[in-house]
């Protein structure tokens, strides 16, 4: 089934767009993204059942963009009415008017719009919000009480589901566009005892879907559980450089830190990426192609139609075979920098600025065996369990975070585990290192990512299994 259009929107349309035609009026250049947002939050624990409002981004609005003398603005609200359209057209034109002597800004060339028309939704085969509350809680708590009887030493298991639906549209001279949209996500967090050790493991799946997504819990609960007992049965490790064999959720993690941020090109206006400088150049093994695309075809929480400022998804190929290529852009980076935009302008909300911001972003298969790769090593590590990271796109610094790893010698695994382990290096010598890459990908995107300490939008990472050198801590 696919979403259906936003009513709100629908009878909302003909005050867009008088509020549109009434700017394009006055500026070279006007548009409108109005979305209409229906997300929810479910938890299941020992503290008891938790249902709330996505408030992080589910909420209602608009935000009216205009261009003059080489500069945007914009103005964004949470209702419209015929009413209001003569006092925000006279706000722009009071605000713009001394905007030269007020402001130091970046020249911005206009941007420039192919015209397009489209009505775009993505599919899903359980509706949450038919389901209701009560079949969710139910099936959370079913989840929740299989997963207690597993294990003694279980502590406490806690899952949860969350959905997403958003209806956008976007309008300018050029463009009218909208898209309906519906994601969900749902995991498992584990917490285990030894003695006086206590150790957690978490496992989430996600969908570009519906509540369908509820089927993965028992597996996730799992796989949860799985991990926290290796991580309590982990030892210190020794720092040093490994072979390392990575999971795919521990690629994903590398490729979001490694050159993720570090390729978003509203830092490359600002100078604040090393990845600037070495378009064109390698910065990888010639086995590694890396993409970022918002594309359906990816079915992941970040897959969408168009991005926040009206630009169509695409899937960009940021490294070639080792040779970074490109970085992803949102529009008014991509004018400032006489490049065409990737799709990936993104807003956390229609109160919140537009910036550059990834999507699904994976390295692309390989040919090898995942067993081929293990029994490659004669001393090193199967990564697993990603729990943080962070990069430095300035100088292309990288440290993050794994639960545990299981110990290879001579091409098997010994059953030792350690714990937790610290990946840091510089990005290019890590995956110049990589050698070996398995042939199949997995995506998730049960997280959200942060532009610094804040923005925060969803995004899906992922790839295959990598065969790299990478120091270990």
């Amino acid at each position: 089934m696919k979403v259906e259009s936003s009513l709100y929107l629908t009878q909302l349309r003909p005050v867009l767009r008088e509020l549109l035609d009434a700017l394009l009026a006055e500026y070279g250049y006007a548009s409108i993204l109005a979305t209409d947002v229906e997300a929810k939050n479910y938890a299941v624990s020992r503290s008891g059942i938790q249902i709330a409002e996505n408030v992080m981004f589910g909420r209602r609005g608009f935000t009216a963009r205009v261009y003059k003398d080489g500069g945007y603005m914009e103005y964004s609200g949470n209702s419209l009415t015929a009413a209001d359209v003569p006092g925000i057209v006279e706000y722009f034109g009071r605000s713009l008017a001394p905007v030269g002597s007020r402001y130091e800004r970046v020249e911005t060339p206009m941007a420039s719009e192919e015209p397009e028309t489209f009505v775009k939704s993505t599919e899903y085969a359980v509706d949450p919000r038919t389901l209701g509350d009560k079949a969710i809680v139910a099936a959370l708590s079913k989840g929740r009480e299989e997963a207690l009887k597993k294990d003694e030493g279980l502590l406490e298991c806690m899952v949860r589901f969350t959905f997403h639906v958003y209806h956008k549209v976007f309008l300018s001279a050029d463009r009218d566009l909208e898209q309906n949209v519906m994601y969900s996500d749902c995991g498992a967090f584990c917490l285990v005892r030894k003695g006086e050790a206590v150790k957690n493991g978490h496992q989430a799946e996600s969908v570009l879907g519906g509540a369908e997504i509820l089927d993965t819990l028992p597996a996730s609960a799992d796989k949860a559980l799985e991990f926290a007992r290796a991580a309590l049965a982990a030892e210190p490790l020794t720092p040093g450089e490994y072979d390392c064999i990575c999971t795919p959720p521990v690629t994903g993690m590398i490729v979001h830190e490694a050159f993720g941020h570090g390729v978003e090109m509203d830092m490359f206006v600002k100078d604040r990426a090393l990845a600037k400088d070495f378009i064109g150049q390698q910065v990888a093994s010639e086995l590694v192609t890396m993409k970022d695309g918002a594309c359906t075809d990816y079915e992941d929480v970040a897959s969408f139609f168009f991005d926040d400022e009206g630009n169509p998804a695409t899937d960009t190929v940021i490294i070639d075979k080792g040779i970074l290529v490109s970085g992803i852009c949102d529009g008014v980076s991509a004018a400032r920098l006489g490049v065409k935009p990737t799709g990936n302008g993104r807003r956390q909300t229609v109160d919140h600025k537009v910036y550059t911001r990834m999507t699904n972003t994976f390295f692309t298969e390989g040919t090898s065996e995942v067993a081929d790769m293990i029994a490659s090593v004669k001393d090193g590590l199967l990564l697993d369990c990603p729990s943080s990271g962070m990069e430095d796109p300035k100088n292309w610094g990288i440290q993050c975070m794994v639960s545990f790893g299981r110990e290879i010698k001579d091409g098997e695994l010994t059953g030792r585990i350690f714990g937790p382990i610290v990946l840091t290096g510089y990005v290019p010598d890590l995956l110049k290192s990589i050698t070996m890459i398995s042939g199949k990908v997995e995506h998730c995107g049960a997280g959200a990512c942060g532009k610094g300490w804040k923005e925060w939008v969803k995004v899906s990472d992922g790839g295959p299994y990598i065969k790299a050198r990478i120091r270990l801590g």
